[in-house]
């Protein structure tokens, strides 16, 4: 049986998708990846400096920007492939958005690292890759002017992840991108 049968399919129905792509979403946001780097890189916890979370930033500031760059690429990987199987598989909106949140909970709340995990952005900000290009560019756009207005990243990071659903809505984007910004902005916050 071809794999895009086994995608239709379980998109097909909601409850299995959502069981189906939330867990998956869930444990591979749980892949603690800003850890890994840094503890083989530097040999220390990433969450025992600076904000205390397994961050891009945080990775920035103790292994350097070519460990942060990989563990941004790796957060946003984290939810861009869950949405974007639910999303191929032909899932509702608020499904992919129920999934998109399940892996920044993951994300958030690694399985993997006693619970201990990031912020979300970035595998956030994969989910609306996985839906909708633009939205991820408005969404940036969103968090950059908050960063430099605000001058405190963390602080613009929550910000974003409560503004970025109403700013999509407003900008008429596509509903499965709102249901996503709306779904993982609440766990974010």
């Amino acid at each position: 049986m071809d794999y895009q049968v086994i995608l239709h399919r379980i998109g097909q129905s909601p409850s299995a998708a959502l069981l189906i792509f939330g867990l998956f979403g869930y444990l591979l946001g749980s892949l603690p990846f800003a850890i890994w780097i840094t503890r083989a890189i530097k040999g220390v916890d990433v969450r025992d400096a600076g904000s205390g979370h397994a961050t891009t930033t945080n990775t920035i500031r103790q292994a350097g920007f070519a460990a942060g760059l990989v563990v941004l690429v790796f957060d946003i990987a984290k939810g861009f492939v869950p949405v974007y199987l639910g999303y191929i598989a032909g899932a509702p909106g608020w499904v992919l958005g129920l999934v998109s949140a399940a892996a920044v909970a993951g994300h958030c709340w690694p399985v993997y690292a006693k619970f201990r995990g990031g912020m979300g952005l970035a595998t956030a900000g994969g989910g609306y890759l996985a839906v909708f290009p633009l939205g991820f560019a408005v969404a940036l756009g969103l968090l950059l002017l908050l960063t430099l207005v605000i001058r405190h990243s963390a602080r613009a990071s929550v910000f974003t992840g409560v503004l970025a659903g109403p700013l999509l809505m407003l900008f008429s984007m596509p509903a499965s991108v709102v249901w996503v910004a709306l779904m993982s902005g609440l766990v974010i916050a």
